[in-house]
């Protein structure tokens, strides 16, 4: 017999899955879909260019890592495999490297306010009392999804390499000081797995996703 904890993570699991790995897909298309329109065409070539998690999923970092921390209660931390990017085909240079890293979290973000919108307007369209059993899984799912979508928004946007905000950055950057921040890119990883488990967490970057979780719940 199934006990109950792992009956409600089973459930937990459920409603958190699906998007979660939309979300992190989407983003990842996206940044593929920008770098197309810019005229690099190499995440096309090699077939990212779609939402199917099988083309995207990385079994550690988008099943077995999310939900083993899941499971611990602990900050839940992913990724997907990456869409290729060459940017020195990108058009614009450095203002085209930009709007690609930045296409991932405003894709998030967009995804964020209109999981919101549906969310507080299912209720309206649809009985919830009569149709409980369809209308209260997917509006769990619906927040499930806000949450997610603003995690991966501002998680992305930290401004290290090789996070979005990271290269954001650098293309900002005056070139000399770009090519020195480019050098920390191999250790970013680390420092990143540093300041997951460190108060900047708690102390920066949780109250912001706290703060526009609530704007749009």
């Amino acid at each position: 017999m199934v006990s109950t904890s792992v009956s409600n993570f089973i459930v937990e699991l459920s409603i958190w899955a699906v998007p979660t790995i939309f979300s992190i897909v989407a983003h990842e298309v996206m940044h593929g879909e920008v770098a197309r329109h810019l005229g690099d065409d190499t995440a096309q070539r090699a077939g990212r260019l779609t939402l199917n998690p099988i083309s995207h999923v990385d079994p550690l970092g988008t099943v077995i890592l999310p939900a083993i921390l899941l499971y611990f209660n602990m900050p839940v931390f992913g990724w997907a495999k990456p869409v290729p990017v060459d940017f020195r085909r990108l058009r614009n240079g450095r203002v085209g490297m930009v709007m690609v890293a930045a296409a991932g979290p405003l894709t998030n973000l967009t995804l964020a306010i209109a999981s919101a919108f549906v969310a507080h307007e299912l209720p309206r369209v649809i009985d919830p009392e009569a149709w409980r059993a369809v209308v209260i899984p997917i509006i769990y799912m619906l927040r499930a999804a806000v949450i997610i979508n603003v995690v991966l928004a501002i998680f992305n946007l930290i401004p290290l390499l090789p996070l979005d905000g990271g290269r954001v950055l650098a293309g900002l950057l005056p070139l000399p000081i770009a090519v020195k921040f480019a050098r920390m890119e191999p250790y970013g990883i680390l420092i990143l797995f540093f300041l997951l488990y460190s108060d900047f967490f708690e102390r920066i970057v949780g109250p912001i996703i706290n703060t526009v979780t609530r704007m749009l719940l």
